[in-house]
């Protein structure tokens, strides 16, 4: 019994060396000796990657790098997104392009000035003596003066006192002056008492030359002080003089009354020139500068215009209207610009080339700016831009557009409305 369990075992062994003799030959599956099957080759083929190695007898190859993505994937990997719209379309609903360019843009502010006095031209007549107004010969305000006329005369105890002055001093420099010729006559009084009488003569005419500047001062005329020297008896009243050509705003003075020294009596205006002052919004402000050209109008004169340019800007803000004011100067020889009067005020700035759309070619959302770049085939794609200032219905465009490039300027919202029902979004400006 024993001995057939070891043959059976035995025949079992030989028949498990057999197949695999059979295996790693290869007769049953007609493989040549020496080479392995599909399975085996997969298998081993990992074996020599990691080695490194080949067959033998054959060089060594490189190892296999990843094969790269083609360019045509990664260009349109980084497309931007576009709205399709097909010409069948955009016939229907109107849609028309523009070509963003650089171009000369002029703008024109348009605003409202009112006429002000010129304040360079703004005088007031005033007195140098305490006295009383004895007679008035400017009675009005609105009256017209011409420079050098009368328009008061003051009765002055002081100004009574200082001609008088002047008047002694006068004639103890006549009586000096007197003296001294007849010394010139006499060699031996000339000798004597001849250096003398030259000081007292230089210290007359020295007083007279002192009064006479004094009653200078007092705003009297030479005329005048010529008068008083030659009669040798003081003047009642003072005459005021205007020193300027204007029109009386306000009076003053009243006949009768008493005026001390310096108290203003009668303001004047010269309306030769006047100023045009107009109001301009902040956000206009940075656009202005001294000296850019302004075409004036009023409703007053229809057809008429002026032409002036800005020779100052203030520098404070109206919090109420959030203007600033702009100051012209214009001549006004015929008296018909009358201040408090409105005008309208045209200020044109040439802003240079700058790159520019139509204005409608911009959809402001508030958030962002943006335009429908027509890609051609009926593609639009929407690009957010940054834009400048505006002038006549052009918009300047600082980022986002290139010269060249076409843009929808009408029906752009409705192609707006197609990209949002299609989920069409543009790119963030920062990543272009």
């Amino acid at each position: 019994m024993k001995k057939k369990n070891l043959v059976i075992i035995g025949g079992l062994v030989i028949v498990a060396l057999l197949t695999l003799y059979i295996a790693r030959t290869g007769v049953l599956s007609g493989v040549p000796k020496g080479s392995a099957g599909p399975q085996s080759q997969a298998a081993e083929a990992p074996d020599k990657k990691q080695q490194g190695g080949s067959m033998p007898g054959m060089p060594d190859m490189p190892a296999e790098k990843p094969q790269a993505k083609p360019p045509a994937e990664e260009k349109k990997a980084e497309d931007a997104p576009t709205v399709e719209i097909s010409p069948e379309k955009q016939q229907l609903i109107g849609v028309k392009t523009a070509t963003a360019a650089v171009q000369p843009l002029k703008k024109v502010i348009r605003t409202v000035g009112l006429i002000e006095y010129d304040q360079r031209r703004l005088f007031t007549i005033t007195t140098k003596v305490e006295g009383w107004i004895e007679k008035l010969h400017v009675n009005y305000t609105g009256i017209y003066v011409k420079k050098g006329e009368p328009v008061a005369e003051i009765y002055s105890p002081e100004l009574w006192a200082t001609q008088q002055e002047f008047i002694n001093a006068v004639k103890w420099a006549k009586a000096t002056q007197a003296k001294r010729a007849q010394q010139e006559t006499s060699v031996a009084s000339q000798e004597n008492g001849g250096a003398f009488q030259n000081m007292l003569n230089k210290d007359a005419q020295a007083l007279v030359e002192a009064a006479r500047q004094r009653l200078r001062l007092w705003d009297i005329s030479d005329a005048q002080i010529k008068r008083i020297e030659e009669s040798e008896t003081p003047i009642r009243t003072l005459v005021i003089y205007s020193p300027v050509s204007g029109y009386v705003l306000q009076k003053s003075a009243v006949q009768g009354m008493k005026v001390m020294a310096g108290q203003g009596l009668f303001d004047v205006a010269d309306l030769s020139t006047v100023w045009i002052t107009a109001d301009i919004y902040e956000y206009e402000l940075p656009l202005i500068k001294v000296g850019d050209t302004a075409v004036i109008r009023l409703s007053y004169f229809p057809g008429k215009e002026f032409t002036s340019r800005i020779d100052y800007i203030y520098p404070i803000l109206t919090g109420e209207t959030r203007t600033a004011k702009a100051r012209f100067t214009i001549p006004n020889p015929a008296g018909q610009l009358k201040p408090q009067m409105f005008t309208n005020v045209e200020v044109r700035l040439n802003l240079g080339g700058k790159l520019a759309v139509p204005e409608d070619a911009v959809i402001d959302t508030g958030l962002r700016k943006v335009v429908y770049v027509d890609k051609g085939d009926g593609n639009f794609e929407p690009r957010e831009v940054m834009t400048g200032v505006k002038a006549e219905k052009l918009v300047e465009v600082t980022r986002g557009l290139k010269a060249g490039d076409r843009v929808a300027s009408s029906a752009n919202f409705l192609i707006d409305s197609e990209a949002k029902l299609k989920g069409v979004e543009p790119l963030p400006l920062r990543k272009r």
